[in-house]
């Protein structure tokens, strides 16, 4: 099962774009025996400032069609991370091809937007900036797959 991360904004080098590509790159190699993976990386920039309505068009674009939309969002399921790990698995085994993780821009996603995701995913009642979000959830996307894989990464 192919993985996206789909988010407003550029990430330039610097810690957040090495964080996130050396748990992405983790993810890649658990993941693919496991039949997860690989994942990437969509970003989304409204050049043109139309705010949130821009983003949630740019953002419906760019996920692959047929894709599960899973999206970031402070009123959505809050999951432990054998939790997630037992959804992506969950995922997988029915036969989804692919999975996108949408992350909105610095003002969240639009409510109609919102609406149109399979899945709603919260990281807790704080509002996290959503280039921090990148890199939580690449992390939980690595420390699913180690779960999965048996690994000792997961210390519960």
């Amino acid at each position: 099962m192919r993985v996206h991360i789909c988010a407003v904004g550029r990430l330039r080098a610097g810690p957040e774009r090495a964080l996130i590509d050396d748990y992405v790159k983790r993810f890649d190699r658990t993941g693919r025996a496991l039949g997860l993976g690989p994942c990437g990386l969509i970003e989304v920039e409204d050049k043109k400032g139309g705010g949130q309505e821009a983003e949630a068009a740019l953002l419906e674009r760019a996920v692959p069609a047929g894709s599960l939309v899973a999206m970031l969002d402070e009123r959505g399921r809050g999951m432990t991370s054998p939790e997630f790990a037992g959804q992506l698995a969950q995922w997988r085994d029915t036969g989804r091809q692919d999975v996108t993780f949408v992350i909105g821009g610095a003002d969240g996603l639009i409510q109609p937007y919102r609406d149109t995701a399979d899945f709603k995913l919260s990281f807790g009642a704080m509002v996290w900036p959503h280039m921090l979000a990148r890199v939580m959830l690449s992390e939980q996307l690595y420390r699913a797959a180690s779960i999965l894989a048996g690994s000792p990464y997961h210390r519960a």
